[in-house]
């Protein structure tokens, strides 16, 4: 009997999961399906949240199928820049209220926003900015608003830029584990978390010189939008000054303090709603959903493909990553197609493996004897994200953007006495030849093997050089002494030539058309997205995106702690063009 109780309630739950998952997926098709169109009534105010993540490209929302209020995408951020200025020309949307809440984007991809807004402004709509706490980034963005209120009881971080490393080493000397690393590069710092305790002198030369370069245009940026000149605000950060709400209003950081309700009745007002009545607010997701942007002719067309992440071989389905086999097969593609005119490589990546940036880099210099290519850099374009940007026949970056880092690495560990003394375990075995098992973890590396390894990273550095001299067209002696793995700002990367111009992904685009000649073109953007919905709303529901969804909400700021020890063990093994690991700015 208690087999039959236990064989009966697991068809039960069977088939109430089959039933449950008929009705998702009927949901799902419905909606699929339904021709209902969202409509943006009059007297819209397009609400802007600064605590949203604008990947390069559109992030398809599998929970927006099955949530009717739900996004089904979140934009990317040049979509994002597209909408608001679609915004600008659109008579049912009067203004902007951006909703200051943080703002997790990098400099550039702030910047990018951030002129956008200026743009809109430019129209005559307003932009209205209201937070309760506001960190240095999001209230850079929020700077580009027509009226910027604070919560009475809120308040602003303004007390200067600073970057922490993560050091492991003396972690690495209690666990008797021994980093063999081998770097080019005076400034090549990516490896001075396993075998340092501090920064070298080096590297402090270099982030303080960068570093400064981002805060001086931080500062000019809120200088022009606020009318208080860059010494002045200089003088707020020195001298903490802005420690309470009436501090920041004091010295004209805001112009008033306010709560969220008190600013929708100013909005009211603004719109001619009454006070009693709803304002008409319209996320930037249902916009999304409700407005058609025209990527124009496909028969003459731009092609852009998006790069963000870690750089890596062969193929992969993990978001935030840029292998080299799917991205041969879309540069081809776009290569091949005879009605892409032009290509415009939009890169966001700190670098990865040598030899993936290797493979990419050819198959954009086949590309480029087809056709114009054109690099426009996001937050980071470094180490192996400028490899893979150095061949283009214009680059862009903005002023804020983190490229440069020409050097590689390549790091092993020797883990034989963390085995023997902490665990009590040992090695031993036989080999056909001398170098069978060379970078084997149960035992150190021999002199001769050290030299082999040596010899290999140096040989990649040459090369990676050398890609530069050829795609920059500078001496030899020039790339030599800007490469040594130094990270420049895009401002600095500009006056010694590591980019041609300042600019966002408008002006790349607008390049492009150039040097192919074309006066109005479409748009194809790669990677295509191609699951279906179904694949994608499983995929968020398990496996890694939700789990790192889940370290993220539970480590909260300490999730780049576990970023930086979660690349210490990606970087095992393989030649590495990757920059210093991601600076974090407070």
């Amino acid at each position: 009997m208690r087999f039959f109780k236990i064989f009966f309630a697991s068809l039960l739950a069977l088939v109430t999961f089959v039933v449950l998952l008929f009705i998702v997926l009927s949901i799902m098709i419905g909606r699929a399906l339904s021709s209902e169109k969202v409509v943006i009534s009059p007297n819209g105010v397009l609400v802007l949240e600064t605590g949203q993540e604008y990947r390069e490209q559109r992030l398809v929302n599998p929970l927006g199928i099955l949530m009717k209020d739900e996004p089904g995408e979140v934009p990317g951020l040049f979509q994002t820049v597209r909408l608001l200025e679609k915004a600008a020309t659109d008579d049912n949307i009067k203004g902007i209220y951006l909703k200051v809440n943080g703002n997790p984007n990098g400099f550039a991809s702030t910047e990018e926003l951030r002129n956008a807004l200026v743009r809109f402004k430019a129209s005559g709509k307003f932009v209205y900015a209201y937070g309760e706490v506001m960190d240095q980034n999001a209230y850079y963005l929020a700077t580009a608003a027509n009226k910027l209120y604070l919560n009475p009881k809120g308040g602003i971080d303004f007390t200067g830029f600073s970057t922490q490393l993560l050091f492991l080493k003396g972690t690495l000397d209690k666990l008797e584990i021994k980093p063999e690393i081998f770097y080019c590069g005076k400034y090549k710092s990516a490896t001075e978390p396993l075998r340092e305790t501090q920064m070298t002198e080096a590297n402090k030369v270099q982030t303080t010189e960068f570093l400064g370069e981002l805060y001086g245009n931080y500062l000019a940026g809120i200088s022009k939008a606020r009318n208080i000149d860059t010494a002045t605000l200089h003088s707020y950060a020195n001298q903490n000054l802005i420690q309470e709400p009436a501090d920041a209003l004091k010295y004209k950081l805001v112009d008033g303090l306010k709560y969220d309700d008190e600013v929708v009745n100013e909005l009211k007002a603004k719109t001619g709603i009454q006070e009693d009545a709803d304002l008409n607010l319209v996320t930037i997701g249902k916009y999304n959903n409700a407005t058609y942007l025209d990527n124009g002719d496909a028969s003459n067309a731009i092609a852009i493909i998006y790069a963000q992440g870690d750089i890596v071989g062969g193929h992969s389905d993990r978001k935030g990553t840029i292998a080299s086999d799917d991205y041969i097969k879309d540069i081809r593609k776009a290569r091949e197609d005879k009605n892409v005119k032009a290509i415009l490589f939009r890169v966001n990546s700190g670098g990865g493996s040598a030899l993936a940036s290797e493979v990419i880099w050819r198959e954009l210099s086949l590309a480029k004897k087809v056709k114009p290519v054109v690099v426009s850099m996001g937050d980071y374009a470094a180490s192996g994200g400028y490899y893979i940007s150095c061949m283009a026949d214009s680059i862009f970056a903005e002023p804020n953007t983190l490229t440069g880092s020409i050097g590689v690495f390549g790091v092993m560990f020797n883990m034989q006495d963390f085995f023997k003394n902490k665990l009590g375990v040992t090695f031993d075995g036989v080999k056909t030849a001398p170098y069978a098992d060379l970078g084997s973890v149960g035992r150190p590396l021999s002199e001769v093997e050290r030299k082999f390894i040596q010899n290999g990273v140096d040989s990649t550095y040459a090369t990676f050089k050398s890609r530069v001299v050829a795609g920059r067209k500078l001496p030899a002696d020039v790339v030599d002494s800007i490469a040594q793995g130094r990270v420049w700002s895009g401002e600095q990367a500009k006056k010694i030539g590591l980019v041609d111009h300042l600019g966002g992904i408008n002006e790349a685009l607008a390049c492009a058309a150039r040097l192919a000649k074309v006066s109005t073109f479409g748009l194809k953007e790669y990677p295509e997205v191609k699951e279906s919905p179904v694949t994608m709303l499983v995929k968020s529901l398990s496996g890694e995106e939700a789990s790192q969804r889940m370290l993220k909400k539970e480590l909260g700021v300490n999730y780049e702690i576990y970023k930086q020890l979660k690349e210490v063990q990606d970087i095992r093994g393989e030649i590495q063009a990757r920059m210093p690991f991601r600076f974090r700015f407070q």
